[in-house]
């Protein structure tokens, strides 16, 4: 007879975001300023008060004049309203790469590796309950704080130092608070801006599930910050109007301006023309966030994905008028042409990406008839930055064709042939460029690529990914294929990961610095909220036992599961395991738009 166990089933707030649930004069505190003012409690759901979403979903934060908040290209799931004091970001990204040294990342030693060969439990899927673990976002009661000096680039070459150190004795997970050293030499020796009382940031990242955008650190002493995270955020949203309008206006502004000045094709623009542009152009979604749910009944419905084009937003159309210059901000766009009594995928656009260059300096060079040559449309969802014709023939092409003037072969420019080929990719085969867009699979950043030609079926890869994971693989060694490649059903580590949407605790997120996700098992609550989203099949919900086998059951009896999935080895010091262990090099993980490297391993370049 299976033994079992009952265990209390974890629970949305059982783990506060702070160390503890705020108290009741903080919350007040925080609905009486001026952002939250304005939000009506009687808006909110008897189960979901507003008061109790901010007392679990937000903490305070205490902060010291020269502390690092946030930094440029970390992950973030949370965004921060300043109850007091002052804070600055700095505003070009030329500047933080001369600032400050990037951080290291901690890996498991050697010995640790191995030891894990002897380690490893013999129960499957055995927990030790009570544990927590202290390196989780939003932190616990035990967490522990270091402050680290910041030392700029320069200051750490004059003395030696390293730029970001944790002390040997803190070797456990900490929360590390980073310091600038000098905040005077930095605000006089770079661009920043300024953000004061009742200002909120980091609303890029929590919405978009994307990399910060700017470093920001603190100006003034006993500044404090609401740092609210993504659940907090999700709900306000949705029961509060008017902090959606704000909250989405932001978005929209903030996401427009920094974008252009990030963006490598407006480099040439001069600021005063950079501004002008920046006043007139537009900021546009579309699609849906929470793309998946639709994407699967679509699926479902058709029962052929190659159908999945015509559920797709159209954002320009084949032979319609062009109005503006499309540019990337987020998320994937698909790039069609008219074929027969249908559409053929040439190409998709990832962030950064451009639409419509090609048509206006076709313009430019005398034709006078300025319509779309293919249409765009949205994969999922795609925030797009759309500039006035009239600005970029005024103030971006005289720029960018007189730079490349020196590069002109044949009578044809490079700018003109980068228009051309922009999104397209005419080293894919066809069927696979279909293969890759209609599955979602250019979402990857980490996909599991098999190449079947290569592969014997010896499972060294499975093998390895269970040594490393207490003897539970990760990932399961089957998947969709086209001709001799097979995407294998583990976590591809998305741009997009639309599994952290719904997730109740946080549990599944993404990691500050490496922008893996990741699941923290101690605050799951078994919903299989994320294992629904993924569109790819690749998290698995599993019977959890103690360490002495006995299956864990709620009060009532029922079953408790914990969501797993390939989390990349991240601990692991030479990377994932599956990987290093195949024999035949059948199997890599590779960034899927990365096309060039996918079709020459394939061996299907030309």
């Amino acid at each position: 007879m299976t033994q079992v166990r009952h265990v209390g089933k974890p629970q949305r707030w059982d783990e506060p975001f702070g160390s503890e649930r705020m108290s009741a004069p903080d919350v007040d505190r925080v609905l009486s300023s001026l952002v939250f003012r304005q939000i009506d409690p009687g808006d909110f759901p008897n189960d979901l008060a507003l008061k109790d979403i901010i007392a679990n979903d937000g903490r305070i934060l205490h902060c010291v004049r020269g502390q690092i908040v946030v930094r440029r290209g970390d992950y973030g799931n949370s965004l921060f309203v300043i109850l007091k004091g002052a804070v600055r970001g700095i505003a070009q990204k030329e500047d933080e790469e001369k600032a400050f040294r990037p951080r290291r990342v901690r890996k498991m030693s050697w010995f640790r590796s191995l030891s894990q060969l002897w380690r490893n439990a013999s129960v499957p899927e055995a927990r030790t309950l009570g544990l927590r673990q202290l390196s989780r976002p939003g932190g616990g009661s035990d967490r522990q704080a270091v402050l680290v000096k910041m030392l700029s680039r320069s200051d750490a070459a004059d003395s030696g130092e390293a730029a970001e150190q944790v002390p040997a004795e803190t070797a456990s997970p900490v929360e590390v608070v980073s310091l600038i050293d000098d905040v005077d030499s930095v605000i006089e020796r770079f661009e920043t801006f300024e953000m004061g009382s009742n200002e909120m940031f980091g609303e890029l990242a929590a919405l978009a599930r994307s990399p910060r955008t700017s470093t920001i650190f603190v100006t003034e002493e006993d500044t404090e910050l609401l740092e609210l995270r993504w659940q907090g955020v999700r709900d306000i949203r949705q029961w509060s109007e008017p902090v959606h309008r704000y909250i989405d206006d932001l978005y929209r502004e903030r996401g427009l301006a920094s974008r252009l000045r990030d963006s490598k094709l407006f480099d040439l623009v001069d600021d005063d023309s950079l501004k002008l542009i920046v006043e007139n152009a537009h900021f546009e979604t579309h699609g849906n966030f929470e793309w998946t749910h639709r994407y699967k009944r679509e699926v479902a419905v058709d029962h052929q994905v190659e159908q999945i084009i015509g559920h797709e937003p159209i954002i320009v159309e084949q032979g319609h008028y062009l109005e503006g210059l499309l540019l990337i901000h987020s998320g994937f766009a698909r790039i069609s042409e008219k074929f027969d009594h249908g559409e053929k995928t040439v190409g998709y656009l990832a962030k950064d990406g451009v639409f419509g260059l090609e048509e206006i300096i076709a313009t430019r060079d005398g034709e006078t008839d300025l319509r779309a040559r293919r249409s765009l449309r949205a994969i999922g969802y795609v925030d797009i930055i759309r500039v006035p014709t009239r600005l970029v023939e005024e103030h971006l092409l005289p720029r960018l064709l007189a730079d490349d003037a020196d590069r002109r072969s044949g009578g044809k420019s490079q700018a003109r042939g980068d228009a051309r080929t922009a999104g397209s990719h005419d080293e894919v085969q066809q069927s696979l460029l279909d293969f890759l867009v209609d599955r979602r699979f250019i979402n990857g950043t980490q996909a599991m690529a098999i190449n079947t030609d290569r592969c014997v079926n010896c499972d060294d890869c499975v093998r390895a990914c269970a040594s490393t994971h207490d003897n539970n693989p990760r990932f399961i060694r089957h998947g969709l294929s086209h001709q001799n490649l097979m995407i294998a059903n583990a976590c591809m580590h998305c741009v997009d990961p639309v599994c952290l949407i719904g997730c109740p605790t946080g549990a599944i997120h993404r990691e500050l610095e490496s922008g893996r996700v990741v699941i923290d098992d101690t605050i799951c609550v078994g919903c299989a909220t994320c294992a629904n989203s993924c569109p790819y099949n690749n998290i698995r919900m599993v019977e959890i036992r103690d360490t002495s086998g006995r299956f864990l059951t709620d009060p009532e009896g029922g079953q408790l599961f914990r969501a797993t999935k390939c989390d990349l080895c991240a601990s692991q010091i030479s990377g994932p395991a599956c990987q290093r262990a195949c024999p035949h090099d059948a199997l890599m993980r590779i960034d899927i738009r990365d096309t060039a490297t996918l079709t020459q391993w394939l061996g299907a370049a030309e």
